[in-house]
């Protein structure tokens, strides 16, 4: 357990105020043993959301970032894509163009992207895609586009006994190659939303193939389906950041002990500012309950002295 001196420093990127307090006082009162809420080891499990949670999610997801670059990267073998939506305007830039092809234009972008090759393929296409893309807004590189506040709050929580996981609605293996880097999370503690996948044969190699077919969205209600499939025990922390962590953010508060935040994005100077009408990670109905429901809502602007570890 970590040494209550070092708790300050270990949140260095918080501000002395009643959010940290809160966190502070929950870790302490669940890793004291003796004390009312003391909780096992075994049984410290925090899962966080990723977009807009840990790292970034505007202007765009990072995923659909990748995917814009990847049918711009694939166009050249596809000059049908010139006159045929979605692809038309992806090439275009046209995000509202790309928005009104809705749900079934998405899942064809994905599939297009994320499939037809083998896994260990697809995992270096992201690595090499993360090692050049850069943001829109900040021109920085999408791995360090991360909340520090929130890899402090992980590195606290280790710190203190517990073990974290990802739980996003991003593709797993999109996210896989890269949060051990990113939060000292490794691939097995991540889970997310998967396409279908098959053993085969290359000559006498085997591989195995990504096909074009979504197989578990974890996301909304997927959630708590993909915790108790995946990681096999219920949470006593979650943190989320949109109505897309409601159910998870609800199932995990429902126990005793459980501690639910989120992350409200009110800083229009260092990052972006939004909430319950944006098109990207929109926070209405959660950031609604939150009182009632006890659920921790950090601020921020208020709560955050350092957003990106690259702010000087």
């Amino acid at each position: 357990m970590m040494h209550p001196a070092l708790a300050q420093e270990a949140l260095a990127s918080w501000n002395d105020t009643a959010a940290k307090a809160r966190i502070m006082d929950f870790v302490k009162a669940t890793t004291t043993e003796g004390s009312e809420g003391y909780v096992a080891p075994a049984d410290r499990i925090a899962v966080f959301d990723n977009d807009g949670t840990l790292w970034s999610e505007q202007p765009v997801y990072n995923q659909l970032a990748f995917v814009f670059d990847r049918v711009k990267a694939l166009a050249p073998e596809h000059p049908e894509w010139k006159t045929k939506e979605p692809y038309k305007s992806v090439l275009a830039g046209d995000l509202k163009g790309v928005a009104e092809n809705g749900q079934k234009g998405l899942v064809d972008l994905l599939t297009v992207t994320h499939a037809g090759m083998t896994t260990d393929q697809f995992s270096k296409i992201v690595a090499d895609w993360f090692a050049s893309a850069k943001h829109p807004k900040t021109g920085m590189p999408y791995d360090e586009m991360t909340y520090l506040p929130m890899r402090e709050l992980l590195d606290y929580l280790r710190a203190n006994g517990f073990k974290t996981f990802v739980v996003s609605g991003g593709g797993v293996e999109f996210m896989r190659p890269m949060t051990e880097k990113m939060y000292g999370i490794p691939p097995e503690q991540v889970v997310g939303s998967t396409i279908a996948t098959e053993y085969a044969m290359v000559g006498d190699v085997p591989v195995l193939n990504r096909l074009p077919k979504i197989d578990f969205v974890d996301d909304g209600k997927g959630k708590p389906v993909g915790i108790n499939t995946f990681i096999g025990r219920k949470p006593i922390f979650v943190a989320g950041n949109s109505d897309g962590d409601y159910e998870m953010l609800r199932w995990v508060a429902a126990r005793s002990p459980g501690f639910a935040m989120i992350v409200h994005h009110t800083d229009g100077d260092r990052e972006v500012a939004y909430d319950r009408k944006s098109a990207v990670g929109k926070l209405d109905k959660a950031l609604d309950e939150a009182g009632r429901r006890n659920w921790l809502v950090v601020d921020m602007k208020t709560d955050w002295n350092k957003v990106f570890a690259f702010e000087r």
